[in-house]
């Protein structure tokens, strides 16, 4: 009983639950009102209240409640209001309302709140709403002005099934290609060091650079050219036919290459070879300004940010060496090649 006497008040609400059922118990096994109230330390008007909610609702009556304000209880904004402004920010930017900027920050729906309906929140509390609204504070993507949405949507919808169906019923393979080039003096990533002072990452002064070419399979093959000239537009082209002519040695079937539109990809040496090779590989060309349709970007990106962190090369020779060790590494890890295909912009069937 000592846990269950003195201030109600400073119980817990399992506590006070418990003195009240006890005390209604007392009272309906024949105790005065006078001796609950002094048992259990409480007032008489304590008593007679829980004996009327006994009276009128039973144990329920008695039972413990949520304390505080409910969800979406007295709320600035009602549910119509709040659902205008929620749309508001995924549909459109700052600056297509009348606000400042590109990115919308707590401040920045705020003001958007504060245009809208003449109220004025803390930053605070627009977090709550955002978060209440199922949105989270991220990076964003980039796409390019020029993109034409509606290419975008035919590849999407039309163009991409019709070259997986195509490749199925001949029996072929899809593949995604891409080129990157890697410098000497490329730093990605971050470190950790001593506040206010930036860490230093020692490298050769010597500036050089490699370049590659890589093409992935939707079922988790990669196949890539290392090499180490530059390719100026009069010969891209010649390294694009001589990519193809590996690439075509690794298949006794016909290879679907999905490319973007780089004007080596369209140039005459390039049809040529296709020509001379239609059943070998057939070129399909994404939309323009649309790199994240392309899978392969994600191997560029995964390379850039691999090599600084395994390599320290000194001259071409040992960044190309690197490199390839890249590439034959996953080569062996068909998993992380297939799950270049599950990225958040366009998730191609594996198949």
């Amino acid at each position: 009983m000592s846990e269950l006497v003195g201030d109600a008040r400073q119980l817990s609400p399992s506590a006070q639950e418990a003195l009240r059922l006890r005390a209604v118990a007392a009272l309906v096994a024949g105790r005065t009102r006078e001796d609950v109230a002094a048992v259990f330390q409480v007032s008489l008007k304590a008593v007679d209240n829980w004996w009327a909610k006994w009276l009128a609702g039973g144990r329920e009556a008695l039972v413990a409640q949520p304390r505080g304000r409910r969800v979406g209880e007295h709320q600035v904004l009602g549910v119509v209001e709040q659902q205008a402004v929620r749309q508001a920010v995924l549909d459109h930017r700052p600056c297509d309302l009348g606000l400042a900027g590109q990115l919308w920050t707590r401040a920045g729906v705020g003001d958007l709140i504060a245009k809208l309906y003449r109220v004025r929140l803390t930053e605070q509390g627009v977090g709550k709403y955002l978060r209440r609204w199922g949105l989270s504070f991220q990076r964003p993507d980039k796409r390019a002005v020029e993109q034409d949405a509606e290419a975008v949507r035919v590849w999407r919808e039309e163009t991409w099934p019709a070259i997986r169906a195509r490749a199925k019923a001949e029996g072929g393979e899809v593949l995604f290609a891409d080129q990157v080039g890697i410098r000497s003096d490329q730093v990605t990533g971050r470190t950790w060091g001593a506040k206010g002072s930036t860490p230093v990452v020692r490298r050769t002064g010597n500036r050089f650079s490699v370049n590659a070419m890589s093409a992935i399979s939707t079922k988790g093959r990669m196949h890539f050219m290392v090499f180490t000239e530059t390719t100026p537009r009069p010969h891209a082209a010649d390294v694009m036919c001589r990519f193809l002519d590996r690439l075509a040695g690794h298949f006794d079937r016909k290879v679907h290459l999905v490319l973007d539109r780089h004007s080596a990809h369209r140039s005459r040496k390039v049809r040529a070879w296709l020509a001379n090779h239609p059943d070998r590989i057939e070129l399909h060309l994404l939309p323009s300004y649309s790199p994240e349709l392309n899978p392969d970007e994600l191997v560029n990106a995964d390379l850039k940010r691999s090599l600084p962190m395994h390599s320290r090369a000194r001259d071409q020779a040992q960044l190309a060496a690197e490199t390839r060790r890249f590439f034959h590494r996953r080569q062996r890890q068909p998993h992380i090649v297939r799950g270049y295909f599950g990225g958040p912009h366009v998730r191609y069937t594996l198949e």
